[in-house]
């Protein structure tokens, strides 16, 4: 594992998306794990099932990153997604208590999306080969114009500017402090658990809706290859995978 000064981090103006830059650098060359790409514009950033990601040039932190957790059965790959998660968490909840995890990997303050991640796993076997894992938080945009229908920046949280450069470094550093305990020690478990604290709706009764129609429910729990719980109010429990299920308001 190196240490967050070893990261071959690359910086670009403006590309179509990091996490396509980082794979077709790979198609290059075996880059190293660990290697970072960022921007200051993405011509055509995804978030997750092919959704657009807005970013206003120089304004917002946008990066991918490659990791190459061979150790990883296929089927408990939302360990990845849980390492990153909270390795976000620990530098941006000290901002705002009212960050959380929405599941499966969107940072939300309060009713708002903050920042997403997109995460692209290759397998080899049963394994995980490697993994590309594109992040973009909103850090300074103030004015949002492509309809999306939540988002919030870190500046209106805050009311200060916030330095990208900075941000990143802070993210490279708590992921790998998460990563090496993760390694040395072994305990998913303990990804699972500070996963579920920082959960969004993990108390009381919300508003969902499934390809069924809308309905009411609290929250039971993740399974471990991240499937979402719930239990109606009419008692019935219900398991779902991502975009399966939708949050209402």
């Amino acid at each position: 594992m190196k240490n967050n000064e070893l990261f071959q981090i690359h910086h670009f103006k403006a590309v179509d998306s990091t996490n396509a830059r980082l794979r077709d650098m790979q198609t290059q060359e075996e880059l190293p794990e660990f290697t970072v790409v960022w921007c200051d514009k993405q011509t055509a950033g995804r978030g997750q099932m092919g959704n657009s990601w807005e970013s206003e040039e120089g304004k917002n932190l946008t990066f991918s990153l490659l990791l190459r957790p061979d150790f990883l059965p296929a089927s408990q790959q939302f360990r990845i997604t849980q390492l990153v998660t909270l390795a976000l968490m620990d530098v941006l909840h000290p901002f705002s208590k009212n960050i959380a995890i929405k599941w499966p990997n969107d940072i939300y303050a309060g009713d708002k999306k903050l920042g997403g991640i997109l995460i692209e796993n290759s397998l080899k076997g049963n394994s995980i080969d490697q993994s590309i894992i594109g992040i973009g938080l909103n850090l300074n945009q103030i004015h949002f114009t492509s309809g999306a229908p939540n988002p919030i920046s870190l500046s209106q949280l805050t009311g200060l500017q916030h330095s990208r450069k900075k941000v990143l470094g802070q993210f490279l550093r708590a992921l790998t402090i998460r990563y090496v305990d993760w390694l040395e020690s072994g305990n998913s478990d303990k990804l699972a658990d500070e996963y579920l604290l920082y959960l969004y709706r993990r108390d009381g009764w919300h508003r969902y809706a499934d390809a069924q129609g809308s309905f009411e429910a609290t929250f039971e729990g993740i399974e471990p290859d991240g499937h979402l719980l719930l239990r109606d109010s009419g008692g019935r429990a219900r398991r779902y995978a991502f975009k399966e299920v939708s949050f209402l308001p």
